[in-house]
């Protein structure tokens, strides 16, 4: 961003930088980034790098697998939960349901897939979810 921006930007950069995001351009935003308005209009995005957000851990297995979750077979959809897992989706709140629905499957089916690969019986995984 220039010096010459919008008078927010200036008054939104020390909370920028003291929570570790990046100021992006809007015409340079990618899914999970944050647009904020001033007086209803898009001014700039931020961008939290050292925060976990599920649509970009999303994006990016999207990206790996290379096609969106929906349109992935059985076995894909399965290794894209692995790779969820791994990095810390399931951590998030309501991430069950947000990548199930991304999926177009059920949360019982994404307990199956985690149950498989950590060898645990689904209902003890979604209990410890609650």
């Amino acid at each position: 961003m220039t010096e010459h921006a919008h008078p927010f930007v200036g008054a939104i950069r020390p909370l920028v930088d003291a929570v570790g995001a990046t100021e992006i351009p809007l015409s340079d935003t990618e899914d999970g980034d944050i647009v904020l308005e001033w007086e209803g209009r898009p001014v700039i995005a931020v961008r939290l790098v050292d925060i976990v957000s599920l649509p970009r851990l999303v994006a990016g297995v999207e990206e790996q697998l290379g096609a969106p979750l929906a349109k992935l077979d059985r076995a894909d959809k399965q290794r894209a939960v692995r790779l969820l897992d791994e990095r810390g989706a399931f951590q998030l709140r309501k991430s069950i349901e947000d990548v199930g629905e991304a999926m177009g499957v059920s949360r019982i089916t994404i307990y199956n897939y985690l149950s498989a690969q950590k060898g645990q019986p689904a209902e003890e995984l979604s209990e410890g979810a609650r």
